[in-house]
């Protein structure tokens, strides 16, 4: 029994293996063609369309030669895929702090006070969760033109102030907590704020750290939202609505702008990677 065991865990390993490889491969590849000079790219992409349905473009695993020149375009000869990013790294800054104020308040008064219509906003909130942005963005633009905020940084940053989804995950978590936890720090003093902020968010570390995760995934991706409500700004859009037309004009360094893409988004991944599996687990307090 423990042989046919240990061979069934190594064949799962093996099969779960194969498919992070499969699963990971495009980003390797983005690495790769990032390193390819800007002509090499350009010709490469220029096959594109040139086939018919039976027959895909030539693999091109690794460059011809090794360049920067990509990189150097896009840091230093031409400023545009920079400024981009440095406004979904604006975006996404914002968009963080102002939840990591909101939404843990938010779920920490739903979750521990009882107050009349307590339980309609909590419904509330698991409606606007299960909506989808198309059904939202109507009355998210009419409010936003009603404050005279569109066109601006704050019709972006604004509503995500208030996603539903964290609330809802975190104040789940928060609703696992022991009263006991609770009553120990009161009796030694503690107010409901000092009990907020000096017991309830330590504790929730992991949850905190997993919608930290997601939430920058989701602000770091924003497409309908800056396109919705930033139609005449051009120069306030995210580099992630702009990928398409670095495709299509074929400027042979769109794979280095992809790659600087990706890393932040890796880098909160790795950061915050144990976060994520304890916390959206919804780990019980031992």
């Amino acid at each position: 029994m423990r042989k046919q065991r240990g061979v069934r865990f190594r064949l799962i390993q093996g099969f779960l293996g194969v498919l992070a490889v499969l699963m990971l491969l495009p980003m390797l590849q983005t690495f790769l063609y990032s390193f390819s000079s800007i002509s090499e790219m350009k010709s490469y992409m220029g096959t594109r369309g040139s086939f018919d349905e039976s027959r895909w473009m030539d693999p091109h695993l690794i460059p011809n030669m090794f360049s920067l020149g990509q990189y150097h375009q896009i840091l230093i000869t031409d400023n545009t895929v920079l400024r981009l990013f440095v406004n979904s790294a604006m975006y996404a800054a914002m968009i963080l702090a102002g939840q990591a104020i909101i939404i843990p308040a938010m779920a920490f008064g739903l979750s521990r006070f009882h107050f009349p219509g307590r339980n309609a906003a909590f419904f509330g909130i698991i409606l606007l969760m299960l909506l989808p942005f198309q059904v939202t963005m109507v009355p998210n633009v009419l409010t936003l033109r009603s404050l005279g905020l569109t066109d601006t940084i704050w019709a972006v940053v604004l509503p995500m102030w208030f996603a539903p989804f964290y609330i809802f995950l975190i104040r789940q978590f928060m609703v696992g907590l022991p009263n006991e936890l609770i009553e120990a720090a009161e009796m030694d003093g503690a107010g409901t704020f000092s009990v907020y902020l000096r017991v309830i968010l330590p504790v929730c570390r992991p949850i905190l750290g997993a919608a930290a995760a997601l939430s920058f995934a989701e602000s770091w991706n924003l497409v309908e939202q800056p396109l919705t409500y930033l139609t005449t700004r051009g120069d306030l859009q995210p580099l992630s609505t702009m990928f398409n037309q670095l495709v299509k004009e074929k400027t042979g360094f769109e794979f280095a702008g992809a790659a600087l893409y990706i890393l932040p988004a890796l880098f909160v991944y790795l950061f915050f990677q144990e976060d994520i599996l304890s916390g959206l687990q919804l780990t019980e307090l031992k």
